[in-house]
């Protein structure tokens, strides 16, 4: 490995292209990648686009317009339509392959002959790490042309947030902001109602002051997750947790004991885990 810092392995690596389209989420990963491939590159020569749908939380929709503002990217959103897919719906093991394969059938187009941005390669914040999780998504992107600029760099996680911290981002410590969709164990069927639901309980109990946490959907039972340290607090105000997740449409209010695990639902896949 280089004994180049992280960032400045990722700027190289950026600087491999003439121009760029960033899947910008507004989490770290892409966060990262989309503030330094606009440094190196120059906005003109970086467009980051956001992917619309009904598993993008509305919070997590203006934090990205948010930073765009704040760090002078170029940027626009992109509706993208994994809803129409059966395969996506039905919400197998492969759901994330569907999901990445609808963004790319909204932003190929944006860098295909005639386009505005034609010949832009486009990128996304996949870092080392993540190549050892069961993320059939990355496969679809592939595919289909997409790069993995943080990889290609050599970044793991804890480089990615080191890096972004260095350079004063203010998503260095975010937590991780998985689509709705993985609230939902595999099987359960995709809906935009479920989506709804799942975000007005997650929200609602941000409301309250929590940071990280997921709201497993099983049907009329909600599964609360928040890592280990909150639970003592989750439990002294559970009235009005229980009420801040009834309030989406809830009957039953659980905890998970376990704490916050990300991905702990691709157990039931006997894989690894993500960021889910």
């Amino acid at each position: 490995m280089s004994s180049e810092v992280p960032v400045d392995r990722l700027r190289r690596a950026l600087g491999e292209h003439d121009r760029v389209v960033v899947a910008f989420s507004g989490g770290v990963d892409s966060g990262l990648l989309a503030h330094v491939a606009t440094e190196v590159l120059g906005a003109e020569r970086v467009l980051c686009v956001t992917a619309v749908s009904p598993s993008l939380a509305a919070e997590e929709r203006d934090t990205c317009r948010e930073l765009a503002d704040r760090w002078g990217l170029r940027w626009q959103e992109v509706a993208t339509d994994e809803m129409a897919s059966a395969a996506y719906r039905a919400n197998g093991g492969d759901r994330c392959f569907w999901c990445k394969d609808a963004l790319m059938d909204a932003v190929v187009p944006l860098v295909a002959p005639g386009a505005e941005h034609a010949g832009a390669t486009v990128v996304l914040g996949v870092n080392l790490d993540d190549l050892g999780d069961h993320r059939p998504g990355q496969q679809a992107a592939g595919r289909r042309g997409a790069r993995f600029p943080l990889v290609e760099a050599g970044l793991t996680k804890a480089d990615v947030r080191a890096a972004a911290k260095a350079l004063g981002l203010p998503v260095w410590d975010k937590p991780a902001a998985p689509c709705l969709a993985s609230r939902l164990p595999y099987g359960t069927e995709v809906s935009v109602g479920v989506l709804g639901r799942v975000e007005r309980a997650e929200a609602a109990v941000r409301r309250l002051g929590l940071r990280d946490l997921r709201v497993r959907h099983y049907g009329d039972l909600a599964r609360l997750e928040v890592p280990l340290e909150d639970l003592p607090w989750v439990l002294d105000h559970r009235t009005e947790v229980v009420d801040a997740v009834r309030s989406a449409g809830y009957r039953n209010v659980t905890v998970d004991l376990e704490g916050l695990r990300s991905g702990n639902l691709n157990d039931a896949l006997g894989v690894g885990r993500t960021n889910a």
